[in-house]
């Protein structure tokens, strides 16, 4: 009886596993479809009958698609698949294009500008896209060509890492522009010394899906009842 707990569990276990993967006596369907070892479809079985092939070959019965009526099956070499799927997932990460963000103000300084550039360059350097975002506060609204200005210079000091999409667009009291990398081998570093191997990001840099990204400015409101309250006070 004590058994019996520990399989139930092991079971569940499996379940919540997404990354599991059923073979040889691990498949108790009824009948699955099976692909030989050439890729040619073999036809529906009874899962002994495919393992039997299986064993026959010296090879495993690998479930590869547990969703399809009937369940579909390979006899493949488990390790070797296991290693195809671990190297499409690797492919499939890098190819992602993540969005990082790196902020200033008008009153950034020239120490904290080049550390932003710098933290840029990594993102580029990773293959990120870079959305480059200043932000006016108060009066510095005034002051809308400073921000203009900076942003500019920082695609000059970019241009060796990445292209930008388009010019500076300001949307309330933001502006920003999209930055794009350049290919690796056309990639040169200007305010770092190399590419980190493990990207960290910091509290101030921010990052999202590509597709979240919008032109609206959501730090409008925010800055608005601040500087009402400011104005009450």
């Amino acid at each position: 009886m004590a058994a019996y707990p520990f399989s139930r569990g092991k079971r569940n276990f499996q379940r919540r596993n997404k990354n599991y993967i059923r073979k040889n006596d691990r498949i108790r369907c009824p009948e699955i479809r099976v692909i030989g070892p050439s890729g040619k479809m073999i036809g529906v079985m009874n899962p002994r009958d495919a393992l039997k092939l299986a064993q026959e070959a010296g090879l495993d019965l690998v479930e590869v698609s547990p969703t399809a009526r009937p369940p579909v099956c390979r006899i493949v070499d488990y390790g070797k698949y296991k290693y195809e799927l671990s190297k499409k997932k690797k492919e499939g990460t890098k190819s992602s294009t993540r969005l990082k963000e790196v902020k200033f103000r008008v009153s950034t300084g020239q120490h904290d500008y080049e550390t932003k550039l710098r933290r840029a360059e990594q993102f580029l350097g990773h293959g990120n896209k870079v959305k480059l975002t200043l932000t006016f506060r108060g009066r510095e609204m005034e002051h809308q060509d400073l921000g203009y200005k900076m942003l500019k210079n920082a695609i000059k000091d970019l241009e060796t890492m990445g292209t930008p999409d388009s010019d500076p667009r300001r949307a309330g009291r933001n502006i920003s522009l999209m930055v794009a990398p350049l290919p690796k081998q056309r990639q040169k570093l200007k305010f770092s010394k190399e590419v980190e191997e493990v990207l960290i990001d910091d509290d101030e840099e921010e990052e999202f899906p590509e597709e979240e990204l919008t032109d609206d400015d959501e730090t409008e409101n925010e800055d608005g009842e601040q500087e009402k309250g400011q104005a009450e006070d």
